[in-house]
């Protein structure tokens, strides 16, 4: 099982880009939206006066680095706030989170049969993949930089780690939640809902 993705949600999308690109080393993979009524792609080397030259209204951003996976989408809120988290995991894992999610009543919707969603009913939801080619190819480089810790802050901290560990039957140490080799760590002071980005950590 691995955590190898998270969706942010903010309203300095620009700002929160430019800090995993210049700050953090992550590559642009691309900017998508539409421009009028046609969705269309960018990929690095396109600048933003370019692309607002052209009309261009952004829906997300898609950044990686090593073996994580960073999307930025245009919301509300001055500090990124995590939509879901996405994560990779075998067979039986998969079948697992998907039983215990449909027991607790959980909200399960597929996309497209690419993905997964499961709404945790704490604010954030869990974007889970069976075993794919494309996310093994991202996993499987041994020395790849992968992410170590990531730390939510969230008005109700065991509560939200309670959600988490429960559908992904991950070990819960209070607001601590282990996934495979990343620590999930909500931390109080947050806003109800959605929890926002505090801090990461990649080895």
């Amino acid at each position: 099982m691995h955590l190898f993705h998270y969706h942010l949600v903010t309203s300095k999308v620009r700002e929160v880009e430019a800090r995993y690109i210049g700050k953090l080393g992550f590559e642009l993979i691309a900017r998508h939206g539409r421009i009028g009524e046609d969705l269309t792609s960018y990929e690095s080397g396109m600048s933003w006066t370019e692309l607002d030259t052209l009309g261009f209204k952004l829906r997300l951003s898609e950044l990686e680095l090593g073996a994580v996976n960073v999307v930025v989408q245009p919301g509300q809120w001055a500090v990124p706030r995590v939509d879901h988290v996405g994560l990779a995991l075998d067979d039986d894992e998969f079948e697992g989170a998907i039983a215990r999610a449909e027991d607790a009543d959980l909200r399960v919707q597929e996309h497209g049969g690419r993905r997964t969603f499961v709404s945790t009913n704490a604010g954030y939801r869990l974007e889970l993949h069976p075993p794919r080619d494309w996310i093994d190819d991202l996993l499987e480089q041994g020395d790849r930089l992968r992410l170590s810790e990531l730390h939510l802050k969230a008005d109700d901290p065991e509560t939200k780690a309670e959600a988490l560990a429960h559908v992904l039957d991950c070990e819960r140490i209070g607001s601590d939640v282990e996934i495979g080799e990343t620590l999930v760590r909500f931390v109080p002071g947050g806003p109800q809902g959605r929890p926002q980005l505090h801090a990461e950590l990649f080895l």
